[in-house]
C-alpha cells in the first residue's frame, strides 16, 4: 500500500492513535516480562536461557511497526516503542525506567526499515524491512549490553535466527494482519485524507 503524499504535521488524531499504541503495547509489554520470567525457568536447566529474549522480542518491538503504519510520520515507530516502554515501566515492568532505552534502541531500529523506503511504503515489504533492521540494531545492542559477545558462534547465529523469526512474526506478520483489520474497519481512513 503506497502513502499518499502529506505534510509530516502531527495532528490530534495522530496523538490519540499514538497514546492507544502505547497504552495497549506498554500492558502486552509488561506481560511479555512474566512470559519472558517464565520461559528462562524452563530454558536454563538446558543451557538455552538466552533463548527466551530472543523467542519474545518480537512481543516487545510491535509498538514501533504498529505506530508507524497506523500514524505514517517520521519518528513514529521511534516514539511508539518509547512511549510503550514507558507505559511498561509506569505500571511496574521488572526492567523499571532502563526500559526506556530499550525502547528507544527497538524503536529506532523499527523506524530504519522505514526510512529505507522513504516513508512511501507501508505494507509486509515495509514491515519486513523494519522486521530486519530491527533485529539487526537490537542484536548489536545486545552483543554488547548482554554480553551475546562471548559466546560461541553457532550460539550467536542460532540467536539471531531467533530473533529475526520473532521479530519477522510479530513485528511483520501479526501487525500487518492487525493493520489489515483496522483498514477493513474504516478506523484508519483519515491517512488519505
Amino acid at each position: 500500500m503506497e502513502q499518499d503524499t502529506h505534510s509530516n504535521r502531527w495532528h490530534l488524531r495522530d496523538v490519540i492513535l499514538m497514546s492507544i499504541v502505547a497504552i495497549f503495547m506498554g500492558i502486552i509489554f509488561f506481560v511479555t516480562g512474566f512470559l519472558y520470567n517464565g520461559l528462562t525457568l524452563l530454558l536454563t536447566p538446558f543451557g538455552m536461557a538466552p533463548f527466551a529474549n530472543d523467542i519474545l522480542l518480537g512481543l516487545w518491538t510491535m509498538a514501533g511497526p504498529l505506530a508507524a503504519y497506523m500514524i505514517r510520520k517520521v519518528g513514529a515507530a521511534t516514539i511508539g516503542e518509547i512511549l510503550a516502554a514507558a507505559v511498561e515501566a509506569v505500571i511496574g515492568g521488572q526492567w523499571g525506567p532502563s526500559t526506556l532505552i530499550s525502547g528507544f534502541i527497538q524503536g529506532f531500529g523499527s523506524e530504519l526499515g522505514f526510512t529505507a523506503t522513504l516513508y512511501r511504503r507501508y505494507d509486509l515489504f515495509s514491515l519486513t524491512l523494519s522486521a530486519l533492521t530491527t533485529t539487526i540494531v537490537t542484536f548489536i545492542w545486545d552483543l554488547v549490553r548482554s554480553g551475546y559477545g562471548a559466546y560461541h558462534l553457532w550460539l550467536i547465529i542460532a540467536l539471531f535466527i531467533t530473533r529475526l523469526l520473532s521479530t519477522w512474526i510479530f513485528g511483520a506478520l501479526l501487525v500487518s494482519g492487525i493493520t489489515k483489520l483496522l483498514d477493513r474497519s474504516h478506523l484508519l481512513d483519515h491517512r488519505n485524507a
